[in-house]
């Protein structure tokens, strides 16, 4: 019988930041209370994560930058960028950011769990390949995809990233991979003003980058009717052996970063259409990653709802919420990137 696993551990309070910084320990501590409360003690298997190794850094980082990051430790506080800061344990913390992905993403692929959540920090989709950015040190995702590839042997890995912001880090990372499809819908304009429906990947790669730019406010209809439209086809065509997803918690109505729209209902909805295509595409294959969410009660409240759909607690109707999405919004958004993409995937020409 295989369950749920959650990775979380005291480990990540460690990277402490300046009091009023966004990712700042607080935001996972009123989550952590929730995970240790009795009602939650049999409901999912606690996995404890390991330190990701140099060489699994370095499948994305190159070796300065690397070298950067360990020479924070002992120097008190520091800054890697104006806006990621460090302390004496960041490092550390960082690497198990990105461990605690790998051993998800193992234990998910041997069969040990059924799918995996990675409640982390710091977050790291904006991290590239020479520096930090938007308050990320590794990419976790991105580390946590290559290692499936390189390491693990698996031909083709889906990342999606329903993260406020665009990941430009991970984006840069696989733009030239063909065997890695890169989806992210983000508020734009907005931080860090990448994301453009345009950017399709380049080379090899092109066609396997999709940007889904949204305006403000959409919420749980506007998400699901819009995933249902853009990414079910193009998962299913593309066929890959490992969905990840960068989970940001930040496009919740309550997050003082955004000005998305998303409730609780949305997060449970948007995890169930991640289960029931990988259960149809991966053999359920799927391990989600935390990234943003800077409001404590709105992260846990979203994260809870995601564990309830993980572990069949819910099983939330996704057709019901996208019916209560705003069409004209909604055929604005497919229209125009089902225009762009549909020279890749002949499955969007329904769209276009």
């Amino acid at each position: 019988m295989t369950h749920t696993g959650v990775v979380w551990d005291p480990v990540y309070l460690e990277h402490v930041t300046d009091a009023g910084h966004p990712d700042h320990p607080r935001r996972l501590r009123r989550l952590y209370d929730c995970l240790q409360v009795p009602s939650m003690a049999d409901r999912f298997i606690t996995v404890t994560p390991q330190a990701a190794d140099d060489q699994e850094i370095l499948l994305i980082h190159s070796p300065a930058y690397l070298n950067k990051v360990k020479a924070t430790v002992g120097k008190g506080g520091a800054a890697l960028s104006a806006d990621t800061l460090t302390c004496d344990r960041s490092f550390h913390v960082a690497a198990m950011a990105a461990g605690g992905v790998i051993k998800a993403i193992g234990q998910v692929l041997d069969g040990t769990l059924a799918n995996a959540l990675v409640l982390c920090r710091p977050p790291g989709h904006h991290a590239e390949r020479t520096r930090a950015m938007g308050f990320c040190i590794f990419n976790n995702v991105a580390i946590g995809a290559m290692v499936a590839r390189k390491i693990m042997g698996l031909a083709r890995v889906m990342v999606v990233d329903w993260d406020l912001h665009h990941g430009n880090g991970t984006q840069h990372a696989f733009e030239r991979d063909p065997n890695v499809f890169f989806f992210s819908s983000h508020q734009f304009p907005h931080y860090p003003n990448t994301g453009h429906a345009t950017e399709t990947g380049l080379g090899p790669g092109e066609g396997t980058t999709m940007n889904v730019p949204l305006m403000k406010g959409c919420g749980d209809g506007e998400f699901i009717a819009i995933y249902q439209r853009l990414f079910m086809p193009v998962v299913r065509a593309f066929k890959p052996e490992l969905i990840l997803v960068s989970a940001g918690l930040d496009i919740h109505a309550d997050d003082p970063l955004g000005a998305m729209n998303v409730n609780p209902a949305g997060f449970a909805g948007l995890t169930r259409l991640m289960l029931d295509l990988a259960r149809e595409i991966c053999r359920g294959r799927v391990v989600f990653c935390l990234e943003g969410g800077y409001d404590a009660d709105a992260m846990a409240s979203g994260v809870l709802a995601m564990i309830d759909e993980m572990t069949g607690c819910t099983t939330t109707d996704v057709n019901a919420l996208a019916l209560a999405a705003d069409d004209n919004r909604v055929k604005t958004i497919t229209h125009r990137c089902a225009h762009v993409h549909g020279r890749f995937w002949e499955e969007l020409s329904q769209y276009d």
